[in-house]
């Protein structure tokens, strides 16, 4: 018996995606299981990015800061970023446009579709920035959207970095951030 073709494997589409139970994002029709709840670092970090975004847009109507949000990107492509700035979304059920900031809190298990699959996908999509952040190291890597693919602005753990093309004058106090989880 030969391998396995790939034509024979069942590919899924958002009507499925929105009846399973449990996490899940649909990726090219593949279905990935999402990780258990990371621990509460994790949680805690996602919490505070967005905490800090929502107060930099507080006179902005236009945009919001959203976490854990189905991101339809097509039929066969749901993710769900761990926080989010959008804006001018009309849709109440999900995101349909790009993200002008999309940051993900990598956990070991989720690394490699984070730094690979989804950063490629967003730039696809053309996300304008794309913040990667590292628990364990008190770091995050933020990326800009040049082109086609995303650019390393820089690593950050204690510096102040000013967003340039938002829609709502944006930056993020990285020391801020991470304090509270410096021991």
């Amino acid at each position: 018996m030969g391998a396995r073709k790939l034509e024979y494997l069942p590919r899924y589409m958002y009507d499925d995606y929105k009846e399973w139970k449990g996490e899940w994002e649909l990726i090219d029709g593949v279905p990935y299981a999402m990780a258990p709840s990371p621990m509460k670092t994790y949680q805690s970090l996602a919490y505070e990015i967005a905490f800090h975004l929502r107060n930099e847009i507080e006179e902005c109507r236009y945009c919001e800061v959203l976490g854990e949000i189905d991101y339809k990107i097509n039929e066969d492509t749901v993710v769900r970023p761990d926080v989010v700035l959008t804006c001018g979304e009309t849709s109440l059920k999900y995101l349909t446009k790009a993200p002008e900031i999309v940051v993900e809190v990598v956990s070991k298990s989720s690394a490699k579709l984070d730094e690979g699959y989804k950063m490629d996908l967003y730039a696809c999509e053309k996300v304008g920035y794309y913040i990667l952040l590292y628990p364990e190291d008190l770091i995050a890597k933020v990326y800009r959207l040049k082109d086609v693919s995303f650019e390393l602005v820089g690593t950050f753990a204690n510096e102040v970095y000013d967003f340039e093309k938002t829609s709502c004058k944006v930056s993020l106090d990285f020391r801020k951030l991470f304090d509270r989880f410096r021991g």
